[in-house]
């Protein structure tokens, strides 16, 4: 005869008991997509046991040298970015290299950013990432972790 057993309950974080831990990753040497890959894990909270997806249940991410991320391949010159004005005629594109020397940090944030939840909660992730060009960041305060990827 088959035992019945108990019904258990899953676990559903709140936000406030969640406690928020702060990483800083080195971007030097790092290839762009499986860097932003960890990075979107770590701010969804999906490297958590205590991961619950409707609620924000990630931590904090800089990211300092920005400008030293690799890019794999011939993407440098053949990726490419659109976003358009909402005017006739108005479609803009820039390669992955062009992005780089202007904006290095727009990089990985675009990266990360179409990785997360499209959703209001992805758009509340996004705002715990901070990228930076050059080794430093404005964040010693918050007493941050380094992470090595």
């Amino acid at each position: 005869m088959a035992r019945i057993l108990p019904k258990q309950k899953t676990y559903l974080a709140k936000p406030e008991e969640l406690e928020k831990k702060w990483y800083v990753i080195d971007a030097q040497g790092k290839t762009l997509g499986r860097l932003a890959t960890k990075i979107a894990t770590i701010l969804m909270g999906k490297h958590k046991p205590t991961f619950t997806p409707h609620v924000d249940t990630g931590d904090y991410v800089i990211v300092v040298n920005a400008e030293k991320i690799v890019l794999t391949g011939k993407k440098l010159d053949q990726k490419k970015y659109y976003r358009h004005s909402g005017y006739p005629g108005g479609l803009k594109v820039v390669t992955a290299r062009q992005l780089l020397q202007k904006h290095p940090e727009k990089l990985l944030h675009l990266a990360v950013k179409r990785m997360l939840p499209k959703n209001t909660l992805g758009r509340k992730m996004l705002k715990k990432l901070k990228v930076y060009t050059g080794p430093e960041h404005p964040h010693q305060a918050q007493k941050p972790e380094k992470l090595e990827i």
